[in-house]
This record gives C-alpha cells, sequence and structure tokens, in this order.
C-alpha cells in the first residue's frame, strides 16, 4: 500500500509540473537567441512556494534539459528536497543560502554557484528578494522529503517553512 501511495504521489508531483512548465516553454520566442528580463513571461509554479516564480529560457523542463530564470521574494524557502536531474544554480542579484545534506551550508552572493548532484537531498532559500538561473541537465521534477526522507505533498513540506504551495493554473 505504502508503494502504491508513494507511486501515485510521484505521478502527481510529476504533473503538476509538466502542465506550467510546458506552458511557458511554449510561451517564449523560440527564434529569439536571447531576452532581458523585462521581456520574459514569469508564472508561479503549482507545487513551488507562492513567494517564487520561474520563467523557461531554454529547453522544455518536462521533457530534457533547461535553463530557467527565477525570482523569490524576500524571505522565500524551498524546504528540503531532491530532483532526478542535476540541479545548477546561479545567483544574479541578492543572497541565496543552500543546504544539503551531509555538507556545509553555502550562502551564495551575486555571481555565486551551486550544483546539487541528482538525487541529493537539500534546501535553498532568499533572505532577501533574489534572482537566479536555475540549470538542469533532464527533465525538472522536485520531491520534497522530511528530515528522515520520507516524501512528503508540496503542501505538508511547505507548510513546516511558512510557505504556501502555488495552485494549479485555470
Amino acid at each position: 500500500m505504502l508503494i502504491v501511495r508513494r507511486l501515485f504521489l510521484l505521478a502527481g508531483f510529476v504533473f503538476m509540473l509538466a502542465v506550467p512548465l510546458a506552458t511557458v516553454a511554449r510561451a517564449q520566442d523560440a527564434g529569439v537567441p536571447g531576452r532581458n528580463i523585462a521581456d520574459m513571461k514569469f508564472m508561479q509554479i503549482p507545487g513551488m512556494p507562492t513567494c517564487a516564480t520561474g520563467s523557461v529560457q531554454n529547453g522544455d523542463p518536462t521533457k530534457g534539459a533547461s535553463i530557467i530564470f527565477a525570482r523569490m521574494q524576500a524571505g522565500c524557502v524551498f524546504p528540503m528536497h531532491w530532483h532526478t536531474p542535476t540541479e545548477t544554480l546561479m545567483m544574479v542579484e541578492g543572497d541565496g543560502r543552500v543546504e544539503m545534506k551531509d555538507a556545509k551550508r553555502v550562502t551564495l552572493h551575486a555571481g555565486g554557484f551551486a550544483q546539487m548532484p541528482s538525487k541529493h537531498v537539500h534546501k535553498f532559500g532568499c533572505a532577501k528578494k533574489c534572482t537566479l538561473y536555475v540549470v538542469s541537465d533532464a527533465a525538472f521534477d522536485m520531491h520534497y522529503v522530511d528530515g528522515k526522507g520520507n516524501e512528503l505533498s508540496p503542501a505538508a513540506a511547505l507548510k513546516i517553512v511558512g510557505e504556501t504551495p502555488a495552485g494549479s493554473p485555470e
């Protein structure tokens, strides 16, 4: 029963990410070699904290490698979680704090860089408003976990850090 529940939970996470991220990926101009922040289309992503928005810059996060430009409000936190792909963060503005399981905490400043290997449990937050690029080397997914590594729903995980998950697009 526990295995069936976990598979159902995993399928729900993948679906919640797939629809909105695919929509944003199609919304960007494929023929444009670059864009400025003022030209980016941002959206909240279901299952992610409402204090964060993202704009796909390259690729399709539901199918493979991608680059997402993210904005996070002051105090925004992504609680403990892991991804199937390797995740690379590059800070543009503000300060972000990366906490990885079994590793030293790191505060990233503008120009800073962090890389979390596939399935490595980590946490990320911004004390002040921050912007960053999130680079994924495969289809992007999010698996929130508790202190023992058990998967949690977005609502349960985000409640722990005082955040609220974004809802499904209408």
